[in-house]
């Protein structure tokens, strides 16, 4: 039992060792005997030789700070003032010891110190427990009787373990192991440091504690990182091969505003689809399907003469504008040789003429539109250049008697034309006409063909130039018929050598030179050869055709001729003959 702060000193000292408390015991202060060395003015208690006290019995409070814990075996302690019994057994004096220091059991003390008196300590004074039952300086602690089951060396019945030395076995003195009687003191070192903080029986110091809570938040912010990254994985890979969930939107861009610059070839084509007329064409023998454009109010319609010929003198001819609306047409005039016609749609208003250009402003390089309806796909739009000018060519000559034969000198363009396109418009920067297609040069042909064929197109296009056609189409209107600048010559068209040749005779019989011509006129004699006109150079017969009929009845021209090895220049005005 420890005595109080001014009891005297018993003559033998116990060890430092204190019962444990029982579940619900509060542990003691920092001068409770149960923790630390004896109070400043105390000495130790006495002790048996086994110092580990009997346990506390259940719902015992444990002593304050000027009272001393409860022994074993039903003793009372004694109070502040009262004198401290003696111990059955006498052990040797304790030396003194430092405030809250507990020895290690095992620890053997150092005899010179022995006999020390204790050093005096300042007085702690903690907070009492709710579940204490300590009383101020000067008054007693209550006896507590020890539980009938308290075995009186100070063991735990069941094993428990003992505060200062571990779990201890019954009958075995604390943290040894061996029997308390055979060597209390060989383990025990007055020296050696002891914890101040002793982990609770529920879960350890606060600091203990906290470290088990940051492991496990920490441990479970890496349970969600990794169950978020496996759904987050899954759901990637599921919207990769699927292209995501739900409904499908895609991007768009908004409405914009639909028009176009005027030059542009969406621009053209806005102005002049209106224009644009696809003519089906059915007669006796043959239909075909192909393309116009109005030229005026009246209803007249300007076409190639091989799209509307199939139809004859009986035949019908339906004309389609570009608004979808349809109106029968009627022939008003054609030229074989211009490979132009004329037809009107009657009972129709508000058409739009096209603008006419003119064909001599054309520059090569010129950018162009095409518009036509190729293999009947009306309304359709094609761009190019103007690839080259006063192009040579022939076309027709499926009647084999050369009625047919159509002579232009032709604007070429690379703008795809196809069969259908035949009549329709080529058109400038500004959406004027410019020329009329008519002919295509296909793979499997050596020469310009009319696009009534089936042939494709491989960027060989001409179109007839329209001054040409502005000039014909007035013939055809006014008078039916379309009036051919001549010579007055006719030309040996089996004559391979460069130019064209003078024929010897004419076709039927007479002279090669029609007497009072513009050919005979000029001096021209037959067997002649016409290298030029107007300085440009012919190679053929047909190049003279073509060069001859580019020109207007009245027109001069200037052609060079060779004659007997010389050269020569003659001048000339074009005559005319009535068309067929």
């Amino acid at each position: 039992m420890a005595a109080g702060p001014h009891a005297p000193a018993p003559h033998t000292p116990a060890p430092h060792a204190s019962a444990p408390s029982v579940p619900g015991a509060v542990a003691g202060g920092p001068h409770s005997p149960a923790q630390s060395a004896a109070g400043p003015h105390a000495s130790a208690p006495s002790a048996p030789a086994v110092p580990s006290p009997a346990p506390s019995a259940p719902g015992a409070v444990a002593p304050g700070p000027h009272t001393s814990a409860t022994p074993a075996s039903g003793t009372v302690a004694a109070g502040p003032h009262g004198p401290a019994p003696s111990a059955p057994a006498m052990a040797p004096p304790a030396p003194a010891a430092v405030a809250s220091v507990v020895p290690p059991s095992g620890a053997v003390p150092d005899p010179s110190f022995a006999d020390a008196p204790p050093p005096v300590l300042p007085a702690q004074h903690p907070e009492a427990s709710p579940e204490q039952d300590a009383v101020s300086h000067g008054s007693a602690a209550p006896a507590v009787p020890a539980p009938a089951d308290a075995s009186p060396s100070g063991a735990s019945p069941t094993g428990a373990s003992d505060p200062w030395t571990g779990p201890t076995a019954p009958g075995t003195a604390p943290g040894t192991g061996a029997d308390p009687a055979a060597d209390p003191w060989g383990r025990y070192d007055p020296w050696a440091a002891a914890p101040l903080n002793h982990d609770d029986a529920a879960g350890g110091t606060p600091k203990r504690r906290r470290g088990r809570t940051t492991k496990a938040l920490v441990g479970g912010a890496l349970l969600i990182a990794l169950v978020s990254g496996g759904i987050g994985g899954a759901m990637g890979a599921y919207l990769e091969r699927n292209g995501g969930v739900g409904t499908v939107e895609l991007p768009q861009t908004g409405p914009e505003a639909a028009k176009r610059a005027p030059d542009s070839v969406a621009g053209i084509a806005a102005r002049a689809l209106p224009s644009v007329v696809t003519l089906h064409v059915n007669g006796s023998d043959a239909a075909g399907t192909g393309t116009g454009f109005v030229l005026d109010g009246r209803g007249h319609i300007l076409t190639n003469n091989h799209v509307v010929e199939p139809a004859g003198s009986g035949g019908e001819i339906t004309v389609t504008f570009n608004s979808g609306d349809t109106a029968e047409a009627t022939v008003v005039g054609r030229d074989s040789g211009y490979d132009l016609a004329v037809v009107k749609v009657k009972g129709v208003s508000g058409l739009t003429p096209m603008p006419l250009g003119n064909s001599d402003n054309v520059r090569v390089g010129d950018p162009v539109v095409a518009i036509g309806a190729p293999f009947d796909l009306a309304g359709t739009v094609t761009s190019g250049i103007i690839s080259a000018k006063e192009r040579p060519i022939t076309a027709g000559g499926e009647e084999g008697d050369g009625s047919d034969v159509s002579y232009v000198d032709a604007l070429q363009t690379d703008a795809p034309i196809n069969p259908g396109n035949s009549g329709g418009p080529l058109l400038d920067a500004q959406g004027r006409a410019i020329g009329i297609n008519s002919a295509i040069r296909s793979a499997d042909s050596g020469s310009a063909e009319s696009d009534g064929g089936q042939a494709g197109s491989i960027g060989l296009g001409f179109a007839i130039p329209i001054n040409q056609g502005k000039r014909v189409a007035e013939e055809l209107i006014n008078t039916g018929k379309a009036a051919h600048p001549v010579i007055g010559i006719t030309l040996d068209m089996s004559y391979t050598g460069d130019g064209a040749r003078v024929g010897d005779k004419g076709g039927d019989g007479g002279p090669a030179v029609t007497t009072g011509g513009p050919g005979a006129t000029a001096g021209i004699k037959p067997g002649d050869v016409i290298t030029a006109v107007d300085g440009q150079r012919v190679h053929s017969g047909e190049e003279l055709i073509v060069k001859t009929r580019a020109h207007r009845p009245g027109d001069r021209l200037e052609l060079t001729l060779e004659r007997g090895g010389k050269e020569t220049k003659v001048s000339l005005v074009l005559g005319s003959s009535g068309g067929d």
